[in-house]
């Protein structure tokens, strides 16, 4: 009897342990992503560390609610859904002459929506730190996040 309770209780600790670890946070995130057959460009990295401890992001900074809304109460560990799972077309949204898309209708095209998240969140940190959208630490040209392909 002894022995049922004790193998109980162990497996209930290791049970309830895994219930409150949460999701382990990567540092660095190679966004690439399955849902596109060809990926034209470089895959860009990304680094939790750097842009929570050289730039103090927080995660609201990147993660939304579907109105676009930051995710303020957010912590280190939370499950967060993957940008595919909302931003649900894997190409970037072509936009006409005819046709000009809305901010919500664009965001629904995953390439756009984390180009215009990272890129504008690099311009305002650059422009507030040289007074330039395009100068300083956060890169807004193709190349800088996309590696020439070897």
């Amino acid at each position: 009897m002894f022995m049922v309770l004790f193998i109980v209780a162990i497996a209930g600790a290791f049970i309830s342990s895994g219930l409150y670890a949460g999701t382990e946070v990567k540092d660095v995130i190679k966004m690439e992503n399955p849902a596109y057959k060809k990926h034209t460009k470089g895959i860009a990295t990304f680094t939790h560390k750097k842009h929570v401890d050289e730039y103090k992001a927080t995660c609201g900074d990147c993660h939304h609610d579907k109105d676009n809304k930051p995710l303020t109460d957010l912590k280190a560990g939370d499950d967060v859904k993957n940008c595919i799972e909302c931003h649900k077309i894997a190409e970037k949204a072509k936009s006409t002459k005819d046709k000009k898309l809305t901010d919500k209708e664009k965001r629904e095209y995953h390439a756009d929506a984390i180009h215009d998240n990272c890129i504008e969140c690099h311009k305002t940190t650059n422009e507030k730190k040289t007074g330039k959208k395009t100068d300083g630490p956060g890169p807004t040209k193709c190349n800088d996040c996309h590696p020439k392909e070897k």
